[in-house]
C-alpha cells in the first residue's frame, strides 16, 4: 500500500505543478505535468484494481485517474477506469460521481472546459 500512497502523492504534486504552470500561461508544461499526474494516478489505481477489500480507496483512485484522463483528452482510458471502479463496490456517492464522469466522457469532456491535449494524443 505504500507504493500506492507514494504514486498518489506524486500524482497530486504533478497536479499542483500543472495548475501553477497553467496559471502562469505555460500550457506545454501544464500539459506535461497533467500527463505525468495521470500516469502516476493510473498506476496507483491499477495496483488496487483487483482488490475489492480496498474500497473506497480503490474507487477514489480510479475516479481520480479517470478525471485526469478526461482532462488529458484520453476519453477511452477514462471510460476504462470508470468501468473498473464501478465493477467493484464503491460507496453510493462515489458511484454517482463516477457516473457523472462517464457522462462527461460520452459527451466528449466537461462543458466549458477544453482538455489540454487532443483525444488523438493517446497514452
Amino acid at each position: 500500500m505504500n507504493q500506492v500512497k507514494d504514486l498518489h502523492r506524486e500524482a497530486m504534486r504533478f497536479v499542483d505543478e500543472a495548475d501553477s504552470a497553467r496559471r502562469n500561461g505555460n500550457v506545454p508544461v501544464a500539459r506535461e505535468r497533467l500527463r505525468q499526474a495521470f500516469d502516476h494516478e493510473r498506476q496507483a489505481a491499477d495496483l488496487v484494481a483487483g482488490d475489492l477489500s480496498q474500497e473506497p480507496t480503490r474507487a477514489v483512485l480510479h475516479r481520480s485517474a479517470a478525471s485526469l484522463a478526461l482532462q488529458c483528452g484520453a476519453l477511452r482510458e477514462a471510460e476504462r477506469l470508470i468501468a473498473v471502479a464501478l465493477s467493484g463496490d464503491p460507496p453510493d456517492e462515489i458511484a454517482e460521481e463516477l457516473r457523472d464522469l462517464l457522462e462527461q466522457v460520452y459527451f466528449g469532456g466537461k462543458k466549458g472546459r477544453r482538455p489540454l491535449t487532443k483525444a488523438s494524443d493517446s497514452f
